[in-house]
This record gives C-alpha cells, structure tokens and sequence, in this order.
C-alpha cells in the first residue's frame, strides 16, 4: 500500500508538473502571437513612413534643384550685364555705364556699388569683381541651400524609419523563435526537455519584448 501510494504521490507530481508546462506554453503561444503580430504591424507602419519621408525629401530635392538653376541663371545674367558695364567704366564712358547700369538686377546692384566704392581702379587690395563681396546674395542660392538642407532632414528620417521597420522585423523573427520553442515543449515526451525547451522559448519572448517595449511607435490612423 506505502508503494502504491508513493507511486500515485509520483505520478499525481509528474502531471502537475507537465500541466504546469503547458500552461506557461500556452500563455507564451498566446503572447508570442500576439507580439509578432505587433511588430509585422509596425514593420509595416514605418516602412510607409519612410515612405512618407523618401517621397518629401525627393520633392524638396527637386525644388532646390529648380532654384539653384535659377539662381545660376541669375549669376550668367550679373555676369554678361557687368562685363558690358566694367568695360564702359574702365574707359570712362559715363552714358554707357549708366546705360547699363540701370540694368542690373535689384540683387546685383548694391554688390557693385559696394564696389564701386572700394575704388578698385587705383585700390589694389580691392577685391576683383563685386561677385566676391559679401553684398551679392543671391535668393534664388539662399533658397536652394534652404531646401536642400530641408531635404537632407527628411533623408535622414527616412533613414531612421528604415531602421525601425527592420528592427520590427528583427523583432517578428524573435517571437516567432519564442513560437517554435514554445510549441516544441509541447510536443517532447521528456520533462527536461520539455522544460528546457520552453525556458529558452520564455527568455527570447522576455528580452525581445523589453527591446521591443523601447521602440517607437506609429500608430498614426
């Protein structure tokens, strides 16, 4: 009777055991599951936001393409218009500079007066042309260095929201290793494999969950 009942106290021990493994499987399925769909969710998510980031930073490239054409439009039109002027200048023809004078560009005029007024003619530190003045600014260049810069900000996100879509999908390949280890303890006949087999499962879910938690999120509608 003591054997019968000390192998029943085995057996009853042996069954709490394995229920108690296929609880904690179960539940680590359950949450496994439901994690992987979280992070194949936001792969998802980012991958349009990068999207989203690419395409803004394309048409900001394309604006600033079109004002720095434009601005060296500008530059070909100061150049022509100051080489007529300079020649009438250098030889004193006062009608003719004038003449061309009142075709300079509103940018491109106070740069020669600031010019001018180094006297470069006799000031031999003068600078060569008004084009190395810090008085010829041009909009059209302000405006392109502004847009680039714009579009290399949104490059740049772009390329932090490729990094988080990859790491969501780092995260579905981890929970889903937590799936497989959680579904082959169900399947072992052996309690210490059983058991080893849904340990690793229960580490891979935990670490992947707590790296997943610190990720940002979109969840924009």
């Amino acid at each position: 009777m003591r054997l019968s009942w000390e192998g029943a106290a085995v057996v009853t021990a042996v069954e709490a055991s394995h229920n108690r493994v296929e609880l904690v499987a179960t539940v680590l399925l359950a949450l496994a599951t439901v994690a992987t769909a979280w992070s194949g969710y936001q792969s998802t998510r980012w991958n349009g936001e990068q999207a989203k980031a690419a395409a803004r930073a394309n048409a900001l490239r394309i604006s600033s393409t079109r004002a720095a054409a434009l601005a060296n439009s500008q530059t070909e039109i100061d150049v022509a218009t100051f080489t007529q002027w300079v020649n009438a200048y250098a030889q004193n023809q006062t009608e003719l500079a004038g003449f061309y004078f009142k075709r300079f560009r509103k940018e491109f005029r106070p740069a020669v007066v600031a010019w001018v007024a180094t006297r470069p003619r006799k000031n031999p530190d003068a600078a060569l042309t008004p084009f190395a003045l810090p008085q010829y600014r041009l909009e059209a260049r302000a405006e392109a260095d502004r847009l680039d810069a714009q579009a290399e900000l949104y490059a740049a996100q772009a390329r932090r929201n490729i990094q988080r879509s990859t790491n969501y999908v780092l995260g579905v390949v981890l929970f889903a290793s937590a799936l497989f280890f959680a579904g082959m303890s169900t399947k072992l006949t052996s309690p210490r494999l059983r058991v080893t087999m849904l340990s690793i499962g229960c580490v891979v879910f935990i670490a992947t969950a707590l790296w997943i938690a610190t990720s940002p999120v979109s969840a924009t509608v």
